[in-house]
């Protein structure tokens, strides 16, 4: 396995060996540069940090400070927020609950969601994957006086950056910044994921130390904060080399999902990744790997193939310059021409979290699950 020194800086060349670091400050005195900077990295790499965005520091510093506590609280009020009690596939979910490739990622987490009520009403004539979106499980404020406060103040920030920063993406490939606009719904019906990830340290030298498999994102854009020291976020470059993308505090890790990938023709690359679990050895007071990933969903409507963006010439042209990608094991999209964006999310969760669909959408747990309910679940 290759990897990039620990301090990544930009590079330059169609295959890479580290991620960009680009400055959000830079829009205010050279917006140009940025936005060349901006194009390169969705270009050539799929990936990028992002240092001094709007988001405040403040709010960020508080969520870090409560993920430990979030992770501590007794199993029985963990418990009680379990993703198999809501239809949304939001709250809380065991260590190995779930696979990539067969084998058990070995994390702990819980989905959280931006504020949002359900459209989806029992018996209307709607489509079920409206119900894909609605509320959060919180655990009980008493136990966690604030979190919930914090994260909200979060997420809403992320959210806005989120939509800034598809607009910045929109004209560093040469055209208008609400050229991407078509691909969202109106405010009170979008609604945008996050999870809070815990990777416990792997003491037994022989045990694998998977965190999560390799896999693509699906959607648009992914804000992801490595909310620990430690290291274990992988980047796969164009000749199928591992890239380690270690934490850089004051920075989000932002990479292109399929679904951005697909409807810009190529141009926004989507990168397969992966995250190592921490390891030390047996005894040794080490702390877990946190994370924060924000994934940035477009409307559950919007059919993929029925818009097609123009580009310049000249922009499509720097796609050819790019080489061939090597073939990954990642999991690939394939449904984004064919159904909505909301169906095919919907499919992703129910053969990720089988519990919940066997007890919110036993037609499609049937469907994929002829035989019952497995071990775990599996995207990929």
């Amino acid at each position: 396995m290759s990897s990039s020194s620990d301090s990544p800086s930009s590079s330059n060349g169609a295959n890479f060996s580290s991620v960009p670091i680009l400055d959000y400050a830079l829009l205010e005195s050279s917006k140009p540069d940025f936005i060349a900077q901006l194009r390169h990295a969705l270009i050539n790499v799929g990936f990028l940090y992002l240092a001094n965005s709007p988001v405040s520091q403040q709010d960020i510093a508080e969520l870090i400070h409560y993920i430990p506590k979030l992770f501590a609280l007794p199993q029985e009020e963990k418990e009680k927020i379990r993703m198999v009690h809501s239809p949304h596939f939001l709250g809380y979910s065991r260590l190995g609950a779930e696979l990539t490739k067969d084998k058990v990622d070995h994390r702990e987490q819980f989905d959280f969601a931006t504020r949002h009520e359900t459209r989806w009403r029992e018996g209307e004539d709607v489509p079920e994957y409206w119900r894909l979106w609605g509320p959060s499980q919180w655990p009980e404020e008493s136990l966690i006086p604030g979190f919930r406060a914090t994260l909200e103040r979060y997420l809403d920030q992320v959210q806005a950056l989120s939509y800034t920063f598809i607009s910045l993406l929109s004209e560093s490939f040469g055209l208008a910044p609400d050229a991407l606009n078509y691909f969202y719904d109106t405010e009170e019906n979008m609604q945008h994921r996050a999870k809070i990830v815990q990777y416990p340290i792997v003491t037994d030298p022989n045990a694998d130390d998977q965190g999560v498999g390799p896999h693509y994102d699906a959607g648009f854009l992914t804000f992801l904060l490595q909310a620990s020291a430690h290291k274990g976020l992988q980047v796969q470059n164009l000749t199928g080399e591992w890239i380690d993308a270690p934490p850089i505090p004051g920075t989000f890790v932002v990479n292109i999902g399929k679904a951005l990938e697909f409807v810009t023709q190529g141009l926004a690359r989507a990168t397969s990744h992966r995250v190592l679990s921490p390891r030390g050895a047996p005894g040794e007071p080490t702390l877990p790997r946190y994370s924060v990933p924000f994934f940035q969903n477009i409307s559950l409507d919007v059919k993929l193939a029925e818009k097609t963006l123009e580009f310049p010439p000249e922009i499509l042209k720097l796609k050819e310059g790019r080489g061939k990608v090597a073939a990954t094991d990642s999991v690939n999209f394939s449904e984004f021409d064919r159904e909505p964006s909301g169906q095919v999310g919907l499919i992703g969760r129910v053969k990720s979290h089988p519990d919940v669909a066997q007890q919110h959408y036993p037609a499609l747990f049937k469907k994929y699950f002829p035989e019952g309910l497995p071990r775990a679940g599996s995207a990929y």
